[in-house]
């Protein structure tokens, strides 16, 4: 459980219908299971030690006493568990009866929360049998549990937090709860619920599983959490109805594992990132989370919600077995990645046609030089062209060679600008660069950073002035992971009147530029897109080598897919080094080992915090995503913040220190 990661699962047991000692044995058979698993929380279906269908027999004395008896069972059997498990029964209260949820751990009864919301229509009549919770929790003694009986809180409003794992505060409803227009977990995230358990007996209907499963992952969406959905399974009756045991675990709107229905076997299990869920609301100020009272003292205002507090026995590091992105800021099914694509390429060209719709210009100077980032810019410019109905020769495409071009990308860059109808300029600054050189007295053998960004600087100073000739604006190119790194050259490439790659990672840029290729019906600039995305990522200020790239990005600063990972889970969920540098290990153990994803781990956060001084003046540019680091939205952060804190974390971390 380091990193605010725990274990859970739900379990749908094999089950007789009114058979409450045979439903125990299957129950405590799949706690085992669960416990052996790691899992922290298991959560069983409604009514799951007497079945669901029961009709009339919950009416039965012998059902009711049969249900106590098992739960007893079920609660001495978790003495040995350090696992919460959430069990369904008829209970009998107050001569009411009700459908509740027995919240167990560790040997001890933590509260029974009934069910709030009792459906009677079309198929359900539950109003036939059981009633609706009571507004207000109590604290009750149940005899027939003998020592396991003793002021048990009982209630709708009543949250589970383990003092031992922070951001672990559960919160349960059953089944049709979830169906309500308000329900209960609402008011139980409201108070402080970061996970939500659901005890269900939910049967299928054609197309019922897909209306489920967005019911699911959308409340965890809205109340930022996690969720847990355990339906019951074929073991119910069919008279009637059919239930295929659909059992959902969901986090903050994204769905983490799902149970095959119609089967055998319907146990999922899978972990929930609490610090994930605790970032959302920190930085979500419209959450407003009531911090509830602490313990469960029964006083004469009967507090509206209450909190159970207790410890795991165990809090070591939990194995992960969830999927994670290695390019989170790109989806991962071609459906999704190619509509994310089309809003992105929308969103950028909106962006800037209102730039220029507001400027009245109709001419547009873009830095081309056969590179993924002035491509895009280059087919964004002329998206909105399109959209303002412009003439695409308004649009002046400025090739500048120097010392590093390659004719591949000098070629790639010419024919580009031509399939898109724009106009081509090339201003070879040599000659200018070498002047500087002269003017600075800098040697031009010596192949420095003033070397470098010389050229980047002299490109800029002519497409400021060819904007101005043409009463144009310059279009910025460079992305967001390049700005994340400060990998720009201040007042060089860093600067635009408009920048609509300002918020696209690079490993995003790709996927952008490679849908454009994909759906354009020109063979030819089809060809040079692909030529593009072929060719490796350079800023080409270096004399080339043989006729190539001499200069590759990724080999000087590291590869972008991994810093466009650090940089999403930093910036997306404030994550500590050591909880970026475990999910780097999990999800790129397969391409990258330890010390070299720890080597560039540090160099992003050194760079991230030195260069924030780039970011600070960035140009406007569009915001596509949820990670953005515009000073004047997303990201403010001071220009001369120290490091020092994440570094000698970091320190802790190397794995050269470590066996």
């Amino acid at each position: 459980m380091k990193e605010q990661f725990v274990k859970v699962a739900t379990a749908t047991p094999q089950i007789r219908v009114g058979d409450p000692a045979y439903n125990t044995t299957q129950i405590i058979k799949e706690m085992r299971r669960a416990s052996d698993s790691g899992s922290k929380l298991t959560v069983f279906p409604e009514l799951c030690l007497t079945g669901y269908t029961c009709g009339d027999l919950f009416l039965q004395d012998s059902l009711l006493q049969g249900a106590l008896n098992g739960l007893m069972q079920i609660i001495q059997a978790s003495v040995d568990d350090d696992m919460i498990s959430l069990v369904g029964l008829p209970f009998l209260y107050q001569n009411k009866l009700y459908n509740v949820a027995a919240v167990i751990h560790q040997g001890e009864l933590l509260g029974l929360i009934p069910k709030t919301h009792i459906p009677n229509y079309s198929e359900f009549y539950e109003a036939r049998h059981f009633t609706a919770a009571p507004a207000q929790w109590d604290v009750i003694s149940i005899p027939a549990l003998g020592e396991y009986g003793d002021r048990i809180p009982f209630g709708s409003k009543i949250l589970f937090a383990a003092d031992n794992l922070p951001g672990f505060v559960l919160g349960t409803e059953i089944c049709e709860d979830l169906w309500a227009p308000l329900p209960p977990s609402c008011g139980l995230a409201l108070h402080g619920a970061t996970v939500i358990a659901n005890l269900s007996a939910s049967d299928e209907t054609t197309g019922k599983d897909l209306y489920r499963r967005d019911l699911v992952t959308g409340q965890a969406a809205r109340l930022l959490c996690g969720y847990i959905y355990a339906d019951a399974g074929m073991g119910e009756s069919s008279t009637d109805l059919v239930f295929a045991g659909h059992n959902l675990i969901a986090e903050n709107g994204s769905l983490l594992c799902e149970s095959q229905r119609f089967t055998n076997d319907q146990r999922i299990i899978s972990e929930l990132d609490l610090g994930r869920l605790v970032s959302e609301r920190q930085r979500m100020t419209t959450f407003h989370v009531l911090t509830p009272d602490a313990g469960y003292e029964v006083d004469s205002a009967k507090q509206e919600y209450q909190t159970i507090h207790f410890n795991f026995r165990d809090i070591t590091e939990t194995k992960l077995t969830r999927t994670y992105a290695k390019t989170p800021f790109v989806p991962g099914a071609k459906h999704d990645r190619d509509r994310r694509c089309d809003e992105i390429l929308n969103i950028q060209a909106m962006g800037l046609r209102k730039r220029l719709e507001h400027t009245h210009c109709t001419s547009a100077v873009v830095g081309i030089s056969g590179g993924l980032d002035s491509t895009l810019a280059l087919l964004v410019t002329a998206k909105a062209f399109d959209m303002l109905d412009l003439d695409r020769s308004g649009i002046l495409a400025v090739t500048m060679p120097c010392f590093g071009t390659t004719n591949r990308t000098y070629q790639n860059a010419c024919i580009l600008t031509q399939k898109l109808g724009a106009t081509l300029k090339e201003v070879p600054i040599h000659e200018a660069v070498e002047l500087h050189f002269r003017d600075i007295g800098h040697d031009p053998d010596n192949h420095d950073i003033t070397y470098e960004n010389s050229q980047a600087r002299q490109r800029t100073l002519i497409l400021m002035d060819l904007a101005n000739q043409t009463g144009g604006m310059v279009i910025g190119t460079g992305d967001m992971s390049e700005l994340a790194l400060g990998w720009a050259t201040y007042n060089g490439d860093h600067m635009s009147m408009y920048g609509v790659n300002c918020s696209v990672p690079k490993t995003l840029v790709r996927y952008l530029v490679s849908y454009y290729a994909e759906t354009t019906t020109d063979t030819e600039l089809q060809k040079v897109l692909t030529d593009i995305l072929d060719t490796p990522v350079s800023p080409e200020l270096l004399p080339p080598k043989d006729g190539k790239i001499a200069q590759k990005t990724e080999d000087i600063v590291g590869p972008y897919e991994l810093h466009d990972f650090f940089l999403y889970y930093l910036m997306r969920f404030g994550y500590t080094p050591t909880k970026i540098y475990r999910l780097a290990r999990y999800t790129f153990a397969d391409e990258y080992d330890d010390a070299t994803i720890y080597h560039w781990l540090r160099t992003f956060y050194w760079r991230f915090f030195s260069q924030q001084f780039k970011r600070s003046c960035l140009p406007d540019g569009p915001k596509v995503g949820s990670v953005a680091l515009s000073p004047r939205g997303d990201w403010r952060m001071p220009s001369d913040a120290s490091a020092n804190l994440w570094m000698r974390e970091l320190d802790t971390l190397d794995p050269a220190h470590q066996k």
